[in-house]
């Protein structure tokens, strides 16, 4: 279907921008990490508060799983677009090849913040822990891992949808997946999406609950619950642009699955501790089951409510949305060492945690803002970052974004 058939060109607006806030969602979310009640972070700020877990809980539960699910979107589309080749050679720009060139300098830049907040808590080399063995199961990904695993879900896109091309030559299997797509929209969805979450958390072992879906930052290999369940919401994605007419409709749900987000979410949280969240795996089978099953629940719940309340508030053009969709990317890459440095600056001043967060936000969100105008937008890192430029004033639909 094209955007003139559905309808849905202003649409697809409210995902770009939703998939930009994401990015940017992910330097409030690291920055919040240096104020938990218990110490989880390289840097422990002597300002405290359960808000801040709350905050980190809230963001955390649906942040990466609604990337996925407009990445799978938009890759679809990309494909469809662009062929299996240019595809191939798109994602390989603009995703593997940022992978290979920032991931060294970014992890050198962490271990110098690292070292840095070493000395000025008084250690020395001694104090340093023994240098780990890396291999393929032991690499740290960094924040960067969502690149990574992007490039796993884009192979297994191709590999799934080649044969089912060549099989369905009439058509008839693509209307079943579609009608099973089109059931899935409604305050029944999140359950059926979120079952398969929810067993792979129970399956896990170590799960602690209050961090929901495990990061996978460390190793080629993602753990379970990461690959179903931001692999499901990828493949999700992907059918949705099949039928992009039923974006409207999941617009016309939000109430319910705001209700449900929040009904279940706020379960999670109290099962997983509450105020005092519960930093330890969990080990009562029990316990973990419905905390697994809240989790799965709210997980899809608050994912399809971001998506319907960017579609029905953020669905139409904005130049500065669009502005600030297409710098996410750079900033996203270059935000963690830089949220590290400010809160090693802040850590022991007199203010009150909130003041040190907006410091801290402010701070990086200014620099990431100014290095990607002076240095990127206008360079070759622009297009290599975001591909072509299309003027705001004559496009009406957002550029092809770095989440396809």
């Amino acid at each position: 279907m094209s955007m003139s058939e559905t309808g849905s060109s202003e649409r697809l607006h409210g995902l770009d921008a939703l998939r930009g806030g994401a990015l940017l969602l992910g330097v409030v979310l690291h920055g919040s990490m240096s104020f938990f009640p218990t110490q989880i972070w390289i840097v422990g700020d002597d300002q405290r508060s359960v808000w801040a877990s709350g905050l980190f809980f809230v963001i955390h539960l649906f942040r990466m799983t609604t990337f996925f699910l407009i990445a799978g979107l938009f890759a679809h589309m990309m494909l469809a677009r662009a062929g299996v080749w240019g595809f191939v050679k798109n994602r390989l720009v603009r995703i593997a090849a940022p992978l290979a060139v920032f991931w060294g300098p970014v992890l050198t830049a962490i271990v110098v913040v690292l070292i840095w907040n070493a000395g000025l808590q008084g250690m020395t080399a001694a104090d340093a822990p023994p240098t780990p063995e890396y291999d393929w199961t032991n690499i740290p990904l960094t924040h960067l891992w969502f690149l990574w695993v992007l490039l796993i879900f884009y192979v297994a896109l191709l590999v799934l949808r080649a044969p089912f091309v060549l099989l369905d030559r009439t058509g008839a299997w693509g209307r079943v997946i579609d009608r099973m797509t089109a059931g899935l929209i409604g305050p029944w969805g999140p359950f059926v999406l979120g079952a398969p979450l929810a067993l792979a958390l129970w399956f896990q072992p170590n799960w602690i609950a209050f961090f929901g879906v495990p990061t996978p930052d460390a190793g080629l290999i993602p753990n379970t619950p990461a690959l179903v369940g931001f692999g499901l919401a990828f493949g999700f994605g992907a059918l949705l642009d099949r039928r992009r007419d039923l974006l409207g409709r999941i617009q016309a749900w939000w109430p319910a699955y705001l209700g449900l987000a929040m009904g279940a979410g706020t379960t999670a949280l109290m099962l997983a501790g509450g105020s005092d969240p519960h930093l330890v795996p969990m080990t009562d089978p029990t316990t973990k089951a419905m905390t697994a099953a809240a989790f799965g629940v709210a997980t899809y719940a608050s994912v399809f409510a971001a998506v319907a309340l960017a579609l029905r508030f953020f669905g139409g053009h904005s130049r500065t949305r669009r502005y600030l969709a297409d710098a996410s990317y750079w900033i996203y890459i270059v935000h963690l060492p830089l949220v590290m440095a400010a809160q090693v600056l802040v850590q022991d001043w007199a203010m009150a945690w909130p003041v040190k967060l907006a410091l801290v936000v402010g701070g990086v969100l200014t620099v990431s803002l100014a290095s990607y105008e002076l240095l990127i937008r206008h360079s070759f890192m622009g297009r290599w970052l975001n591909g072509r430029r299309v003027s705001w004033r004559r496009s009406p639909e957002p550029a092809l974004s770095p989440a396809e």
